[in-house]
C-alpha cells in the first residue's frame, strides 16, 4: 500500500466469536471508512487491509487464527504492501507472539484499543509493525465511529457493558477484556436512536456480564440495566429489546420486574449456569448454587410466564465426577430449556482451572453427548409447544428457498415462511405450522376479503404484550 495513493482502499474484516465481536468489527470498520478513504469488501483478494477479529473462548482458538493467517500468506507474498491485522481477544492474549509466529502480521490490536486503529494502520503502511494491547484510560466507545444512514438489517447489537469482575476459574474474559466498564446511558440511548433511524427495530444490548450494567445516567446517578431497558423502550420505532449475556448473581429484582412491565423486552433470557453441581460451581468460582439458580429462574417465570430460557454448560470441568454430572442432568430436567449451549471443558492458558488435574477426554466427551441428547430433546419439546400458535415474527432476511423469508419469534426461535420481499424488516403475525430440527415453519394469516397474504402488514407491538386482539396467547416457556 502506498501512502501517496489517493484511491479508495479496500478493507476485509473476518469476524469470529461472540456478538460483541460482531459489534466491534462494525465499529472498527466505521473508524476506517468514515472519511471515505476505506471501503469494505467481502473478498480478501481485493483487500488492501485484512483484519481478523478473534475470539479466545473456544478450544485451540489461537491455532485457528494462525491457520487462517497462513491462508493469507500467498496474498501477502504477491502484494507486499498488503496489510494484515489481528484484533480481539487472541490479539490481547498472544500479543507480540503473533508477530513472531506470523511475520506477515502488521497490526496487533487488543479490544480496548480499537479506537486507535486508524493511527496504527497509518504507521503500519509506513512499514512499522504495530502492537497495541494496552488498557487505556480513555473511553474507546466515545471515539469509535458508527456509520449512519446505511442500509442494514432490522436487528442490531449494541454494546453497553464490557469486561467482567467475576473471575470464573475457566474464563479468559477478565484478562482479555479487562474489568467491568459500563457505557453512559445517554450515549447508549443516542446510539439506539441512531440505529432506529437507520431502520433497526430490534436491539440486543451486549455485555460480557450485561446485567451488571451500572452506567452513569443523565442525572449523574448509576443506572441499572432495567432502567436502561425501560428508557430504550420509550424510543419510538424500537419495537424489541433483548440483552445478553447475564450472570445469575446479577439478576436483580428490578430486572426481573422489567420482564413483566416492559413488554418490548422480549420473553427470552440466556442465563448460563455451567453446572448443576454445587461442588463444581465452587471450583468454577461461580459464587452461586444450583438452588439459587433454580430460584432465579422460578422468579423470572413468575414475572413472565411465557419466557424461553437458554443456558450454557461446561462438562468435564477439572474434578467433575459422574455424580456431579448427574446433578447437571437433574438441573436441566428441573429447568426445561428452550435451547442451550454445551461444551466439553478445554483449558484456557493463564486461567486457574488450566493448572488442575483434567478429566479424561473420552469420559468428558461421553458426558457431553449425553447432555446434548437431553438438551436436544428439550429444545424439540419446546418448539412443539409453539405449533398452532400465532406469534409476531420480525422478518430479517431472505430464506434459502425462492419466495421464502426468515426471522425470529419473540422467543428467539428461527421462523421460516413464504412471503414477498416487502415483508423484510416488518414484524408480522405468523401462524406456526411445523417444527423442524432448529427452527419453526409458519404462514401469514390471510385477511378476510383480501384474497391472500398481506404484503405490507406491519404488526407493531405498541408496548403491549405482542399478541394482537383475537390471537392466541403464547404458551408457557417451559420445556419438558
Amino acid at each position: 500500500m502506498n501512502e501517496k495513493d489517493m484511491g479508495v482502499r479496500k478493507l476485509f474484516v473476518s469476524t469470529h466469536g461472540c456478538q460483541m465481536n460482531v459489534y466491534d468489527s462494525e465499529r472498527m470498520a466505521g473508524q476506517l471508512c468514515q472519511d471515505g478513504t476505506w471501503q469494505e469488501t467481502s473478498n480478501p483478494e481485493d483487500a488492501d487491509f485484512i483484519l481478523l477479529n478473534t475470539c479466545h473462548i473456544r478450544e485451540k482458538a489461537a491455532e485457528k487464527v494462525y491457520s487462517e493467517l497462513g491462508r493469507y500468506k500467498p496474498l501477502k507474498d504477491a502484494r507486499p504492501d498488503l496489510l494484515v491485522g489481528v484484533a480481539g481477544c487472541v490479539a490481547q492474549a498472544e500479543g507480540a507472539e503473533i508477530v513472531r509466529r506470523q511475520p506477515l502480521v502488521d497490526v496487533v490490536v487488543g479490544p480496548q484499543a480499537y479506537h486507535r486503529l486508524p493511527a496504527l494502520v497509518a504507521r503500519a503502511a509506513r512499514g512499522e509493525t504495530q502492537l497495541d494491547t494496552e488498557f487505556p484510560d480513555e473511553d474507546k466507545f466515545a471515539h469509535l465511529a458508527r456509520r449512519s444512514g446505511r442500509r442494514r438489517s432490522p436487528t442490531a447489537f449494541l454494546t453497553v457493558q464490557e469486561g467482567c469482575d467475576k473471575f470464573c476459574a475457566f474464563c479468559v474474559v477478565p484478562y482479555t477484556r479487562g474489568v467491568e466498564v459500563s457505557r453512559p446511558a445517554a450515549r447508549v440511548l443516542e446510539e439506539a436512536r441512531e440505529l432506529v433511524a437507520d431502520g433497526v427495530s430490534e436491539i440486543t444490548f451486549l455485555g460480557q456480564n450485561v446485567n451488571a450494567y451500572h452506567g452513569e445516567g443523565p442525572d449523574g446517578s448509576d443506572w441499572s440495566l432495567a432502567r436502561l431497558v425501560r428508557a430504550a423502550a420509550a424510543i419510538d420505532g424500537l419495537e424489541r429489546i433483548r440483552f445478553t449475556t447475564s450472570h445469575p448473581r446479577d439478576m436483580d429484582d428490578d430486572l426481573i420486574a422489567a420482564f413483566a412491565d416492559t413488554r418490548k423486552l422480549m420473553p427470552y433470557l440466556h442465563l448460563p449456569v455451567q453446572s448443576g453441581s454445587d461442588r463444581v460451581l465452587r471450583a468454577m468460582n461461580r459464587r452461586h448454587t444450583a438452588e439459587q439458580y433454580r430460584h432465579v429462574i422460578a422468579r423470572i417465570r413468575e414475572a413472565r410466564p411465557d419466557v424461553a430460557i437458554s443456558g450454557d454448560f461446561i462438562v468435564g470441568f477439572p474434578g467433575e465426577t459422574e455424580a456431579d454430572f448427574q446433578e447437571t442432568l437433574a438441573l436441566c430436567r428441573d429447568i426445561g430449556y428452550a435451547q442451550a449451549f454445551s461444551f466439553r471443558y478445554s483449558p484456557r492458558p493463564g486461567t486457574p482451572a488450566a493448572e488442575r488435574r483434567q478429566v479424561d477426554p473420552a469420559e468428558a466427551s461421553d458426558r457431553l453427548q449425553r447432555l446434548q441428547v437431553l438438551l436436544t430433546r428439550q429444545r424439540q419439546a419446546y418448539q412443539a409447544t409453539q405449533v398452532g400458535h400465532t406469534f409476531p415474527v420480525l422478518v430479517e432476511r431472505r430464506g434459502r428457498l425462492p419466495g421464502q423469508v426468515a426471522g425470529r419469534s419473540p422467543h428467539m426461535i428461527p421462523v421460516h415462511l413464504m412471503a414477498p420481499e416487502s415483508a423484510l424488516g416488518q414484524i408480522l403475525p405468523v401462524r406456526i405450522l411445523g417444527s423442524e430440527a432448529n427452527s419453526l415453519s409458519g404462514v401469514l394469516p390471510t385477511v378476510p376479503g383480501a384474497g391472500g397474504n398481506p404484503p405490507n402488514m406491519k404488526w407493531s407491538l405498541n408496548g403491549g404484550g405482542g399478541i394482537p386482539s383475537g390471537a392466541e396467547p403464547a404458551p408457557s416457556g417451559r420445556a419438558v
